[in-house]
């Protein structure tokens, strides 16, 4: 394998790479912003209680 080519694969492995951690970087902030807006939704529940005990029993 030349130099060149060499090069190449390793700046597509490294773009690839970069390219994922952005995706996954995004995934956590879109993650971490729907679980805000879910515990503001269950403050704003019309019942003081609803939403603070969960039945599990089958």
């Amino acid at each position: 394998m030349d130099i060149a080519s060499l090069s190449t694969s390793l700046s597509q492995s490294s773009l690839s790479q970069a390219v994922g951690i952005k995706v996954l970087s995004l995934s956590k902030d879109m993650a971490e912003q729907q679980g805000q807006q879910l515990a503001e939704m269950l403050k704003q529940a019309p019942h003081p209680t609803l939403g603070s005990t969960l039945d599990i029993r089958a």
